[in-house]
């Protein structure tokens, strides 16, 4: 429902201060793709007219074009055809979800670490019916899937790599590869999405606050970003690896038990900039 306390064309200044800090990045990142302006317009229209139908719903009453119209400014034919075309799946693609469920067996699962904690690497194929290998790894989570096929497509994107004596390492420290321009999209548009849910969530205050926490100094030198950077990646990771190992418990346990019903995404991220020069004009 609408907020009472900003009647609609009365959006609070900061909330529009916000939005344009949030869409330079996001505006950059399009021309880079060749996507216009009138590419995006299309794609917001749909937008706007999803989450209204969706979200901004009366209970108890069928939600109309018109109520649609005026609650996001789009003209009620457009509605009418926005509304009723099919919306595009956002579930993640296989090679991704199956990517991310090995990588997350082998990054928590004692079987598979080293006395440090770490993936140890594996022998790319089995030795025996019980032995611990990158081809039994596979078989674990999917049988119809050969492991080869999984190596080929984790070298292309540089998960992995297969030294001389024919043992795989594991080169991520979870599933978002370096290479393959389609998953590293899948995730900035996942992660991204998240991101900003959290956010919104906590402005709007409909429900219980999500984490959603930020460090930041505006006095550094390169050599002091260059240190934190690597402290901050150093110790994000660790805090990933906890999460990560601990949610594959759960999960197991909740699968198990037929409650699996919610999904969660945990992450961490470092950004620097140059600083902008300090004005000397007077306010």
């Amino acid at each position: 429902m609408e907020d009472a306390s900003h009647p609609i064309g009365h959006t609070p200044p900061a909330v529009v201060k916000a939005l344009t800090r949030l869409l330079r990045p996001l505006v950059k990142f399009l021309l880079s793709q060749q996507f216009t302006y009138p590419m995006f317009i299309r794609l917001l229209k749909a937008i706007y007219v999803e989450v209204a139908a969706v979200d901004y719903h009366v209970p108890g009453k069928e939600q109309t074009d018109s109520r649609i119209s005026l609650l996001t400014g789009v003209h009620r034919k457009d509605v009418k055809r926005l509304w009723r075309e099919p919306a595009e799946s956002n579930e993640a693609p296989g090679s991704i979800t199956l990517g991310a469920q090995l990588v997350a067996l082998w990054t928590t699962d004692s079987r598979y670490l080293n006395t440090n904690g770490a993936p140890r690497p594996l022998p790319r194929l089995s030795r025996g019916s019980n032995t611990i290998s990158f081809e039994s790894l596979v078989a674990s989570v999917n049988t119809d899937i050969r492991p080869r096929v999984v190596l080929d497509e984790w070298l292309r994107l540089g998960v992995v790599r297969v030294d001389d004596e024919d043992q795989v390492s594991l080169l991520v420290d979870a599933f978002i590869p370096e290479k393959g321009f389609d998953e590293k999209a899948f995730f900035f548009g996942q992660n991204l999405h998240d991101h900003i849910a959290a956010c919104a969530n906590n402005l709007m205050a409909t429900s219980a606050p999500m984490l959603e926490r930020c460090v930041f100094s505006n006095d550094l030198s390169a050599q002091s970003v260059e240190e934190l950077a690597e402290w901050a990646r150093e110790n994000g990771m660790r805090a990933i690896h906890a999460v990560s190992k601990r949610a594959f418990e759960l999960e197991q346990q909740d699968v198990a038990k037929a409650l699996s019903s919610a999904r969660v995404n945990f992450g961490v991220y470092f950004y620097t900039e140059p600083r902008p020069p300090v004005s000397n004009e007077k306010a």
